[in-house]
């Protein structure tokens, strides 16, 4: 059989201990237990055991002597052992050690209730981000959305202002509405969508234009060319015979 695998008592410790104290400290402390369960060493009321440190390093040739000292004093600072001096002569140091059962039962419910905690949390923020990320995708739904933040469009006024210079009739519907949001989050506002109007309005009274009347609707002064109307640079028409001084035709 192969001398790597267990044909010995095996040192056992528990992931969750581990977890709590550290791995050093976890299987020092499962072998101190060990074998305060079979003492017989009872003094006031509780079992203890005691032994040198070179003969604790027999127990976990594993490690260092300084790495099993380091390890014992680092579970005696976090009250998980108990020390006393029970020894007979005055001179001898030997520590006695037992383990505070109540301070390890106390650590491992604070971590349960810790991971729990976390887990709770996690849960809650997967929830959460889950509701964020994938919302209801239904036609219904995507138009309430889509209301919702585009109720400060001032959809009215713009159809309203199209139909007083044009001399048009058109309703505040859906079909309108959506040129109009478009054009909108693209970061155009009222008085862009007022310029564009008045220009192609002058534009589709100028005979020399290929804009007419016709073209005077949303479905052509709201899509793809906005900018470009926008930006157009009309001027009025000055009918013949008529002449302008300051402003002034005469």
């Amino acid at each position: 059989m192969n001398n790597l695998l267990i044909s010995e008592p095996p040192l056992q410790v528990l992931p969750s201990l581990a977890k709590i104290v550290g791995l050093n400290e976890a299987i020092v402390l499962q072998q101190f237990h060990y074998w305060l369960e079979r003492s017989n060493n009872t003094r006031d009321g509780y079992k203890w055991i005691y032994n040198s440190y070179s003969k604790w390093n027999e127990q976990f040739p594993f490690w260092s002597n300084a790495t099993l000292r380091r390890t014992i004093n680092n579970l005696e600072k976090q009250g998980f052992f108990i020390t006393a001096n029970y020894n007979k002569a005055g001179f001898d140091k030997t520590k006695w050690y037992r383990i505070d059962y109540e301070r390890v039962s106390n650590a491992s419910a604070q971590n349960e209730q810790t991971s729990c905690s976390k887990c709770a949390s996690a849960s809650a923020q997967n929830e959460q981000t889950n509701t964020n990320r994938l919302p209801e995708t239904t036609t219904e739904t995507n138009n309430n959305t889509s209301d919702n933040k585009s109720d400060h469009i001032q959809y009215k006024q713009i159809i309203d202002y199209l139909n007083e210079k044009a001399g048009k009739h058109f309703k505040n519907v859906e079909s309108n509405k959506k040129l109009i949001r478009a054009r909108w989050h693209e970061g155009y506002r009222l008085d862009d969508f007022k310029k564009v109007i008045d220009n192609k309005v002058l534009d589709a009274k100028d005979a020399n234009s290929f804009f007419t009347d016709k073209y005077l609707q949303p479905s052509t002064l709201f899509g793809n060319k906005f900018d470009q109307y926008l930006n157009q640079q009309i001027k009025p028409k000055v009918e013949k015979g008529t002449k302008s001084y300051g402003g002034v035709e005469f």
